[in-house]
């Protein structure tokens, strides 16, 4: 079969496969035995096509090259096989995230399950905002949720490069599942005409920061383990988050903290090429091989090694209520932190334990090969003993 017949027969099957779906659940024949039979064999024929492209670079090459309606299809297609668990090779699970993530930001579209319709009642100002977005409360089957939106007033590239990044952060979010990441509910394109929002659900306690300010300190080295173990989930999942700071911890219902916003996040598979060189971030946050790159002989790339050295800074802001040299202009602590300066161990009512402060400086070593892997955080013994369920 031809190149872009195959592509185009894979396109079609799903189609054909939710008209017959519909079809018989209006003539009552859904779980009969046969149509599932037969569902089952066509559904094990698309997998091998999918299977097939992905083991061809020139198919490959097909793909990422389809526009419009076909581009939609194709990644229909295979989101719909990833939510299966049709891909059960795992090179092949992780081909299909990289080409439905580089498909999408060429052609800006997303898969059509992400999707969601009937978010409702909301709120008319927006509870709080960031860089390029507001966040509203709404309702969405019944729960509290919080609608991430892009602002209004962005206009040509700035609101194509915004629109890309949202695209990007949706498509890391929505794969992730731990009790210590933001749960993702999909995307709304109904409440705000022309813009897309993301639905995640409402956090009533707010941030970490704020958590902590109302509670006390008292908690602070429970939750510090717990965000550990959510970037040790990104980290097993070749997953970056890239904007590791208090304003992006949220605390749960059940008063567990859990890592939000991964606007910046980026994949290390090497297979997939997918650093992104977007060199937004919050500086008192950022490791110095991020703000002078070239020093070090790198290029600006996002590592482990930096949510590390974000997360000693996260440490420090949770014990201490304030970043590393925040009393400094940003331009002041940019000279501090590439020179190999870091925040001064606080005294008095602030004081940190003494293993304490030594597991925070070898997270902000200066060298990234100096700094510990997540794994190794965890098994730091100032962490407390996590109680059995």
């Amino acid at each position: 079969m031809a190149l872009d017949n195959m592509v185009q027969a894979l396109i079609e099957s799903l189609e054909n496969k939710r008209t017959l779906l519909h079809i018989s659940s209006q003539l009552g024949l859904a779980a009969d035995a046969r149509l599932r039979n037969c569902l089952r064999r066509d559904e094990e024929d698309i997998v091998a096509h999918i299977v097939s492209i992905f083991d061809s670079t020139s198919m490959q090459e097909v793909v990422l090259a389809l526009e419009g309606d076909s581009a939609q299809g194709f990644l229909d297609v295979v989101q719909e096989a990833l939510d299966r668990g049709a891909l059960i090779d795992q090179k092949h699970a992780r081909t299909g995230r990289r080409i439905v993530r580089k498909l999408s930001e060429a052609c800006d579209k997303l898969p059509s399950s992400l999707f969601i319709t009937k978010v409702v009642a909301r709120e008319t100002h927006p509870s709080f905002g960031g860089g390029f977005g507001d966040v509203y409360r709404a309702r969405y089957e019944g729960r509290n949720v919080a609608l991430k939106h892009m602002r209004h007033f962005l206009r040509g590239s700035q609101l194509r490069d915004i629109r890309l990044r949202l695209c990007r952060e949706a498509l890391v979010w929505k794969d992730l599942n731990h009790p210590n990441i933001l749960p993702f509910i999909g995307i709304d394109r109904e409440t705000f005409p022309n813009s897309l929002c993301m639905v995640s659900p409402w956090m009533e306690n707010g941030t970490v920061l704020k958590y902590l300010d109302v509670h006390g300190r008292a908690n602070v080295n429970k939750l510090l383990f717990e965000i550990a173990q959510g970037i040790q989930y990104l980290h097993s999942r070749n997953v970056v988050h890239g904007d590791l700071r208090g304003a992006n911890i949220l605390i749960k219902e059940d008063w567990v903290a859990c890592l939000a916003d991964f606007g910046l996040s980026s994949f290390t598979d090497t297979t997939s090429k997918t650093h992104t060189s977007n060199r937004a971030g919050s500086l008192y946050w950022m490791a110095p091989e991020l703000i002078d790159p070239t020093r070090f002989g790198l290029k600006f790339v996002r590592t482990p090694a930096t949510d590390i050295y974000a997360f000693g800074c996260v440490c420090f802001e949770m014990l201490t209520g304030r970043p590393p040299f925040s009393e400094l202009s940003e331009t002041a602590a940019l000279f501090r932190i590439i020179g190999g300066e870091r925040a001064q161990r606080p005294d008095g009512e602030l004081m940190i334990s003494d293993d304490l402060w030594s597991a925070i400086t070898t997270y902000w070593a200066e060298e990234s090969a100096s700094r510990p892997a997540i794994d190794i955080v965890l098994q730091n013994p100032v962490w407390p003993i996590p109680v059995p369920e």
